[in-house]
């Protein structure tokens, strides 16, 4: 699914690499936000550039300290997703961080252990992903940091600690901070939205410490009283509970397919498949190996879920399907 920018937000992006202050860079950014088409193929596009637009304001705003402060909460992306892991202190971020990943982050039975963001690599099937602590929000603590990594990601995971009788209410503190700051938890990111300091990002609930006492009755009342329209799962980290199937509804979150490359005349890269969204097309695939690609594609010949026959020469706006092998043609 193409984006299809205008040359009128070309040229505005062309401004902003020229800007050279912080000022200048956000008034272009906030120009290509106005002209960008506000759909599902630039979903991606649009967090990507709210999130540079929150940064510079805040750089615009604040003294140089901060400034430099708040770049260093940034954290490369990798894999094939990242995803913000956030809740309220002790509700078992770091735990689950390292039950999934090869990270090793502080773990207390005290709030606050978690100061700073730290990533780790989580395996599913193929591909993998990229899990993010972020610092415990509380009703008086939220910083521009841990903002900004949960605008730059693709999805969140809330935890909710099943094993305390207030977890609800930490949980419902959460998510009205966030609120605030304009940040919404959705399981679908509604079109339209024309404000760029509102953000929704995709999430689901994680209840933790299922295998605790008295959690099945929490995760009930939870249930009930949770105006939030997002699924939830049960896990336990220790007992490992739940853990299997995290996979695979992370994958479902994030929207996207897997597609594999082949070179004319050689077979198929069956081992680092490309991610794409989900109704993305061959151009679109083909941008995600070089952005130069899609202007001298001609068409590709696809093996796989969406092709008629295996080989089959399909047109360059031909939508793609998870576990598709395509070969460009140039």
């Amino acid at each position: 699914m193409a984006v299809n920018l205008t040359p009128q937000y070309h040229e505005a992006e062309s401004h902003y690499k020229k800007a050279s202050s912080s000022a200048e860079k956000l008034e272009w950014l906030k120009q290509m936000w106005v002209l960008l088409p506000k759909h599902k193929a630039s979903e991606k596009l649009q967090a990507d550039i709210k999130t540079r637009m929150s940064d510079l304001r805040e750089e615009v705003e604040k003294p140089k300290s901060t400034a430099r402060k708040l770049s260093a909460g940034r954290i490369q992306r990798q894999g094939s997703g990242q995803i913000a892991i956030i809740g309220s202190p002790n509700s078992g971020k770091s735990q689950l961080l390292a039950s999934l990943t090869a990270a090793r982050p502080d773990i207390a039975p005290y709030p606050f252990t978690t100061r700073a963001p730290q990533a780790g690599m989580m395996e599913f099937e193929n591909i993998k992903f990229q899990l993010i602590d972020t610092p415990p929000i509380t009703s008086d603590q939220l910083d521009q940091p841990t903002i900004s990594i949960i605008r730059q990601a693709d999805s969140c995971l809330l935890a909710v600690d099943l094993s305390d009788d207030d977890g609800y209410f930490a949980a419902e503190v959460v998510v009205s901070r966030l609120a605030e700051a304009g940040i919404f938890l959705s399981s679908q990111i509604p079109e339209g939205i024309e404000d760029w300091a509102i953000h929704h990002v995709r999430a689901f609930l994680i209840g933790t410490k299922c295998d605790s006492p008295g959690a099945t009755e929490r995760l009930e009342v939870f249930r009930e009283l949770s105006k939030l329209n997002l699924q939830i799962i049960a896990l336990d980290c220790l007992t490992r509970t739940g853990l299997a199937n995290l996979g695979a509804t992370m994958f479902k979150l994030l929207d996207i397919i897997r597609v594999f490359p082949k070179k004319p005349g050689k077979p198929a890269e069956k081992t680092s498949p490309i991610t794409i969204r989900k109704g993305d097309a061959v151009q679109d695939f083909a941008a995600e190996i070089h952005g130069d690609l899609p202007a001298q594609l001609k068409a590709a010949r696809v093996w796989g879920p969406s092709a008629p026959h295996d080989g089959q020469t399909v047109p360059r706006d031909h939508v793609l399907m998870d576990g598709d092998t395509v070969e460009l043609q140039v």
